[in-house]
């Protein structure tokens, strides 16, 4: 089986999981839809062209300049997604390149990100990234600010926030994830409910290669798999 066949499998393999997950739901609608993003860092462009060939129509990266350079030579059309942490530095550029930020951590970052939006004209789609198991190595807000942070962005004129993203902890038991997964599903449908002024809450960012099965069934409609799609990430495939 070459390269091409195998990541083509790997995602077929990746959405009847989906699929399945999706039909274990006992809390949330079974028939509401689940996007895939295909997360490419490390992997070279000729592996992110035979994904996007085999149906991938979403491509997470994690750092800006990364996904800048293979944008370049893509000679494909795709929906980009940011979610890997952004630095005050690199809003400019990230402003240009993606479709949507998951990563937004802080209120000064959602600030950085609407006045980059307004140089270039445009209406910039993000996520609040909650650290719901308030890890030390992770992004995100802690709950306790979301409330005082959607005030702040629902004065903004050129973000628009779409939903939330969280990353679970690498536990062991992977079943772990679950109540996590579960509140953070409770937050993402009570925001909806309360309809931010200038928001539109569409989006639940969660799961990754090892947990996003629950992360479906729990009610994620955004999953990042790499892993599971591209195997090993290739170190230095760009040289970035």
């Amino acid at each position: 089986m070459n390269q091409d066949t195998m990541i083509e499998a790997h995602i077929q393999d990746v959405r009847t999981r989906i699929a399945a997950a999706r039909a274990r739901r006992t809390q949330v609608s079974k028939d509401a839809p689940v996007e895939l993003i295909a997360v490419t860092k490390n992997h070279p462009v000729e592996a992110m062209q035979e994904a996007i060939d085999a149906g991938i129509m979403n491509i997470g990266e994690n750092r800006v300049q990364e996904a800048i350079a293979k944008a370049e030579t893509l000679e494909r059309e795709v929906k980009w997604h940011l979610i890997g942490h952004l630095q005050t530095n690199k809003v400019k550029h990230a402003v240009r390149q993606f479709d949507l930020i998951h990563s937004v951590d802080s209120l000064h970052l959602a600030q950085e990100i609407d006045k980059a939006a307004a140089k270039f004209g445009k209406v910039q789609n993000i996520l609040i990234q909650i650290n719901l198991a308030r890890e030390a190595s992770k992004s995100g807000i802690d709950r306790t600010e979301l409330d005082a942070m959607l005030a702040a962005i629902d004065d903004l004129r050129c973000v628009r926030l779409q939903g939330f993203m969280c990353i679970a902890p690498n536990y062991d038991d992977v079943e772990e994830c679950r109540p996590l997964f579960r509140t953070m599903y409770e937050i993402f449908q009570q925001v909806k409910a309360a309809e931010p002024r200038t928001a539109d809450i569409r989006y639940l960012s969660m799961g990754m290669t090892h947990d996003y099965e629950i992360a479906v069934e729990e009610g994620a409609n955004l999953v990042r798999v790499g892993t599971a799609i591209f195997g090993a990430r290739v170190y230095n495939a760009l040289g970035v």
